[in-house]
């Protein structure tokens, strides 16, 4: 095994290790402010909520931006085995913990707020759905990727960017605005 191999190994685990901890406590933070009274609660888990979304959406944004590089990266290369690591790290250790959270604590904040009957609900339902289901097509990408079998150009990945913002958008509208 490579010097570098090593390396990336040591800084793997570590970013792994720090990761579970601050999951671990985001966890935590939720259980105790869930034991808070009924008023806080809300709040509180609503601000986790926001903020699982943001860590959620920056990695959609971020995740395809990596694919661009990486697509006119030359298999097998540094540059290349970098990219497949960051790829992995990302998908792994933020992308997938965050939106497991934003799942869980949305679907109790609408439960919670009653939510589950309005119609500009059903309507921002099916955008997340469709954001998981882009959320999905990134982590088959970053396998292919990691197997150096992509089949898309830079090009493509630059479009593939610009649909979790779209969704991200129409979220935004249907929850402040609800139009319907």
């Amino acid at each position: 095994m490579s010097e570098i191999d090593s390396t990336s190994k040591q800084s793997g685990k570590k970013a792994g290790i720090r990761a579970a901890i601050a999951i671990s406590i985001f966890v935590v933070i939720g259980f105790l402010l869930w034991l808070a009274g009924p008023a806080d609660r809300y709040l509180w888990l609503k601000a986790l909520h926001v903020i699982a979304i943001i860590s959620w959406m920056a990695g959609l944004v971020y995740l395809p931006r990596l694919f661009v590089y990486h697509s006119d990266a030359e298999k097998g290369s540094v540059q290349s085995e970098t990219f497949k690591v960051m790829e992995r790290r990302l998908m792994k250790i933020i992308m997938t913990p965050a939106m497991i959270i934003a799942w869980v604590l949305g679907l109790w904040l609408a439960y919670s707020a009653g939510y589950f009957t309005a119609p500009w609900f059903h309507m921002k339902l099916l955008a997340v759905v469709l954001l998981s289901g882009v959320h999905s097509f990134y982590a088959g990408a970053v396998k292919k990727f990691a197997a150096d079998m992509n089949d898309k150009t830079a090009r493509q990945w630059r479009m593939y960017n610009e649909i979790p913002t779209v969704l991200m958008i129409f979220i935004v509208i249907m929850v402040i605005v609800k139009p319907f």
